[in-house]
C-alpha cells in the first residue's frame, strides 16, 4: 500500500531546546559553585527511511561535555562550531568517534560568498546522503552563542601556553560547558498523510474532441534541518508558476469566447521531496480508476520544479519526443518564447533514461512516463543531482525574483500559443499581463513557512490549506 511506504518515510520530528550549562568551580572559596545558563532553540537533522534505507540521524538527546572542533577526543563530547568551519572530512570523522554535533548556522545566508556558498550546499548533501548514529543539531545564529563558541575555542589557546600541570588545573577549575538537549526516542509516525490538489479547466471543440494538458508542481521541500527548509526556489518557484497560470486561464476559460482547446489539469502534489510519493498516488487513484480518468488520454503533462535558479531553461524527458508530438510542439514553442521574451535566454532538451534500479527518481514527470504518460520537466536545474534542490540556503532572501518573473512568463507564453496557437499578447491582451505583483506575494507566503513532508503531513496543515 502507497500509504505503507509513506508513513515508513516520516520519523517523529519535534523542535527541542538546548541548555548551555556553565559551571564556574571556585576552589578556595568554601561557598557553592555558582551556576549559569544559557537557552537556544534547535533544529534536528531529518530522521527517516525511504525504501528501507536510513537517512539522517537516528539519536535525538544530548548530556555531554561541550567541545570546539579542534580539541574534542571522544565519544564523550558534544562538537560545538560554526556550520562554516566543518568541512566533510571533519563531519564524518565526528559522525564517526564524537558524542554529538551543535552547529550554528551563518548570521545571514544571503550574504555568503560564492565559496561559502559552494562549501555548505555539498556539506549538506553529505550530511544528507547517510545514515548518522549521533544526535545532530542545527540553531541560528546569535550573539550569545557566537560569544560562547569562541570561548570554548579559546581555552584551548590557553592550555596550549601553559605548562601540563596548569592545563590540568584549569581543566579541573576552569569554565566548562555543558550542552542538555532533552528529547526523547523518535518513533515512526503512523499519522502521515500527503495531500494532492488538483483542479480543471474544461476546453472546448466544436468536434467534440478535447484533448488535455496536465499543468504539475510539487510543494513540499527539504534540507538539513526540516524547521529551516524554506524552499523558495525549489519547488516554491515550481507553485508560484503553477498558481499565475491558473488565474491567467481560469479568467481565459471563465469566457466561452475565449476558452481553450484543451482541457487544463492543474495539479499542487506532495511528498516530492520523498520520491514525488503524491503524484504517485494521485496517479494510481487515476488510471486505476473505474469510472474513468482525467487523465488518461493527456497530450502532455507539464511538470515544473526550480525556476529561478539559473538563465537557461531545460526541457528533461525520459523518451526524446517523436517530431510533430505535441511535447515536440511545446518545446519549439517554448524556445521561441523565449527568445522574444530575452534573446539572450536559452532552452535545452535533456534525456534522462529512468533506472528503475534507482531508489529515488530523478524529476516528476519520470513518475507520470513510468505509467507510459507523455511527461517533462521544466526547470532551470540542467542536473536533478544539482545540491540547490535540497538546501536550507534556498530562502526567500537568496530567490531571484527578476529571473522568476521572466521564465513564468516564458512558461506562459509557450502554453499559451500551443493551446490557441496565437502570440501571448494576441491571447492575454494587456489586462491579463503576468503579475509581479501576485508572484512576490504568493512567492514571499509560501517561502515564510517551512515545508519539509514532516511538517506538513497533516491535511488541516494551514499552509495546505491556503494553497
Amino acid at each position: 500500500m502507497w500509504l505503507q511506504e509513506v508513513e515508513e518515510v516520516f520519523k517523529g520530528y519535534l523542535p527541542y531546546y538546548i541548555l548551555i550549562f556553565l559551571p564556574i568551580f571556585i576552589i578556595v572559596s568554601p561557598a557553592n559553585p555558582v551556576l549559569a545558563s544559557s537557552e537556544f532553540p534547535v533544529y534536528r537533522m531529518p530522521h527517516y527511511d525511504l525504501h528501507g534505507i536510513s537517512h539522517g540521524c537516528r539519536s535525538a538527546g544530548i548530556n555531554l561535555e561541550a567541545k570546539s572542533l579542534t580539541n574534542w577526543n571522544n565519544a564523550r563530547h558534544c562538537v560545538v562550531t560554526n556550520f562554516k568551519s566543518l568541512t566533510v572530512d571533519s563531519f564524518k570523522n565526528i559522525k564517526s568517534k564524537a558524542g554529538a554535533l551543535l552547529a550554528m548556522l551563518p548570521e545571514n545566508l544571503s550574504s555568503l560568498s560564492s565559496e561559502e556558498y559552494q562549501h555548505l550546499l555539498l556539506l549538506e548533501n553529505v550530511m544528507l546522503a547517510q545514515e548518522v548514529t549521533i544526535p545532530v543539531y542545527f540553531v541560528k545564529y546569535s550573539p550569545e552563542l557566537k560569544s560562547i563558541i569562541e570561548d570554548i575555542e579559546s581555552n584551548i589557546e590557553d592550555n596550549l601556553s601553559k605548562s601540563a600541570t596548569e592545563a590540568m588545573i584549569n581543566s579541573i577549575a576552569g569554565n566548562g560547558y555543558q550542552i542538555i538537549i532533552s528529547a526523547s526516542t523518535p518513533t515512526v509516525r503512523t499519522d502521515a498523510r500527503i495531500a494532492t490538489i488538483h483542479g480543471q479547466l474544461s476546453g472546448y471543440s466544436a468536434d467534440g474532441k478535447i484533448p488535455t494538458i496536465a499543468v504539475v508542481a510539487y510543494y513540499d521541500s527539504f534540507g538539513v534541518a526540516p524547521d529551516l527548509s524554506f524552499g523558495a526556489d525549489s519547488n516554491g518557484s515550481g507553485v508560484v508558476i503553477l498558481l499565475e497560470l491558473v488565474r491567467i486561464f481560469s479568467t481565459l476559460y471563465a469566457d466561452q469566447k475565449t476558452r481553450g482547446r484543451y482541457n487544463i489539469v492543474f495539479v499542487l502534489s506532495g511528498g516530492g521531496k520523498m520520491n514525488y510519493q503524491g503524484s504517485k498516488k494521485w496517479l494510481e487513484e487515476q488510471l486505476d480508476s473505474v469510472d474513468g480518468s482525467i487523465i488518461q488520454e493527456v497530450s502532455y503533462v507539464m511538470c515544473l520544479d526550480t525556476l529561478a535558479a539559473n538563465d537557461s531553461i531545460y526541457l528533461h524527458v525520459s523518451k526524446p519526443p517523436k517530431e510533430g508530438s505535441p511535447t515536440s510542439q511545446f518545446y519549439k514553442e517554448l524556445k521561441s518564447a523565449a527568445s522574444n521574451i530575452q534573446p539572450s535566454a536559452s532552452v535545452e532538451g535533456v534525456h534522462k533514461k529512468i533506472n528503475l534500479a534507482d531508489d529515488i527518481l530523478g524529476w516528476e514527470h519520470e513518475r507520470f512516463s513510468i505509467r507510459r504518460l507523455p511527461a517533462f520537466t521544466i526547470s532551470t536545474l540542467k542536473t536533478h543531482r544539482d545540491f540547490r534542490k535540497s538546501t536550507i540556503m534556498d530562502t526567500w532572501g537568496n530567490l531571484n525574483m527578476e529571473r522568476l518573473v521572466k521564465n513564468t512568463n516564458i512558461v506562459a507564453e509557450a502554453l499559451a500559443r500551443h493551446i490557441y496557437g496565437e502570440s501571448y499578447e494576441s491571447v492575454f491582451g494587456s489586462s491579463l499581463k503576468i503579475s509581479r505583483k501576485n508572484i512576490e506575494s504568493w512567492a514571499n507566503t509560501i517561502s515564510s513557512e517551512a515545508r519539509s513532508p514532516q511538517l506538513i503531513s497533516t491535511k488541516d496543515n494551514p499552509l495546505v490549506a491556503f494553497i
